[in-house]
């Protein structure tokens, strides 16, 4: 750990630093997601599950699991957010940006696995094209995290001022 963290502070492009910082933070959370979401599928499976919505359901629930894996390392490590005071606020921001995401994994995974893996890589085991389709999801999803942690989550937005302002007006 110490070795990352100084291989950080020699980077000096801060544009740079907080990408791979958030790259290695978003390792974590893949490396969860992607080792849980076979024990998910035969959880799914053993409770009834055709496949194709035991994948998808495998891969949402291991989405789940690794944005709660991932917060607080994204919030201190990435972000550099560990003493914003704003850890209420900036859960709320993570999980809407988590939920679209999730929605965006789940949607790709999808159809990677029936429009890619199903017609050009039919020969291959039904865990190879799951993994793959899995892991082009988990890229997709990956940029969508990046970019909305990056301008929502962990920087002020003043959108929570103006809603606050607006109800104190109300009243």
């Amino acid at each position: 750990m110490n070795v990352l963290l100084k291989i950080l502070k020699k980077l000096k492009n801060k544009e740079l630093r907080v990408f791979v910082s958030f790259f290695l933070t978003a390792i974590l959370g893949a490396g969860t997601n992607f080792i849980t979401q076979i024990p998910y599928k035969y959880l799914f499976l053993h409770l009834g599950f055709a496949d194709k919505p035991a994948f998808n359901f495998s891969v949402s629930a291991g989405y789940l699991t690794a944005t709660v894996v991932s917060f607080v390392p994204a919030k201190v490590f990435a972000f550099s957010a560990k003493e914003s005071g704003n850890t209420r606020r900036e859960s709320v921001k993570f999980l809407t940006i988590a939920l679209l995401a999730w929605g965006i994994q789940v949607g790709v995974s999808s159809l990677a696995f029936d429009h890619l893996a199903n017609r050009y890589f039919a020969e291959q085991s039904l865990l190879v094209r799951e993994k793959s389709s899995h892991v082009v999801g988990m890229g997709v999803s990956f940029l969508a995290n990046y970019f909305g942690h990056k301008f929502l989550t962990f920087r002020s937005t003043g959108i929570y001022n103006r809603i606050k302002t607006r109800n104190g007006r109300q009243n």
